[in-house]
């Protein structure tokens, strides 16, 4: 599936986008109104929605927490280049990845493919591995099947890219990732020192795993080299 939604408010923006977007092979809709945006992202159409943080009425934030509440579908987010804190909060409650306004054509599709790539790509690996759909490690447990998070038995709410990125943590225990192999497995790009979009999501990730039972810290960074997982027996 290449069927895009654009949600923004900008007509101008989106019939460029449109045009782009198509001379790239993509099917594009646009929205330009926040509610009818949210029901076409839940139709189950589309293989990614591209949505603008400054919306009229029910602004962008509000428009992917909705979304978030009914679906999974990766999400896009465009906003201003010196909007940095919007940024990184259009990443705590669920984007995939954010844009900053004005960009570059060829970024964004890029941004779109990768986003989707990792989508299909952990698809087809559960569907072609399916005796290695559950992890567990100490108290925390992965469920590739049914995409559940459980730390002592108590389910977590974690987005997609949350959800990758702990598998990966998870499965090198003990041992350190570097940002890196996280860049290019996690986010699908190259590394890029100014780039802090993956800090966030492992910020975010810290805040919902919580520490360990005795106060140790799960997520540990090492700093200039990557993050570590630290399993601690909690028995």
């Amino acid at each position: 599936m290449n069927r895009l939604l654009v949600v923004d408010d900008d007509s101008e923006l989106c019939l460029l986008v449109t045009k782009y977007l198509e001379m790239e092979g993509f099917q594009v809709d646009t929205v330009n109104e926040s509610e009818q945006g949210i029901r076409q992202a839940l139709s189950g159409e589309y293989a990614l929605i591209i949505l603008d943080i400054m919306l009229p009425g029910i602004n962008g934030f509000d428009v992917l927490r909705q979304i978030r509440i009914k679906s999974d579908v990766p999400v896009l987010m465009l906003s201003a280049r010196t909007e940095d804190t919007k940024r990184i909060v259009s990443l705590e409650i669920g984007a995939d990845d954010y844009l900053s306004k004005p960009f570059n054509p060829h970024e964004l599709v890029a941004r779109i493919r990768a986003i989707i790539r990792r989508s299909q790509a952990q698809f087809q690996k559960d569907k072609e591995n399916p005796s290695h759909l559950l992890l567990t490690v100490g108290d925390i447990e992965l469920d590739k099947n049914t995409w559940k998070i459980k730390k002592g038995g108590n389910s977590l709410d974690l987005t997609a890219l949350e959800f990758n990125l702990l598998e990966i943590l998870l499965k090198e225990s003990d041992n350190v990732v570097t940002r890196e192999t996280l860049f290019k497995t996690v986010l699908d790009r190259e590394l890029d020192p100014f780039d802090r979009s993956l800090d966030t999501h492992v910020s975010n990730l810290r805040k919902k795993l919580g520490s360990h039972i005795n106060g140790d810290e799960r997520i540990k960074t090492v700093r200039g080299v990557g993050y570590i997982y630290q399993n601690v027996n909690v028995n």
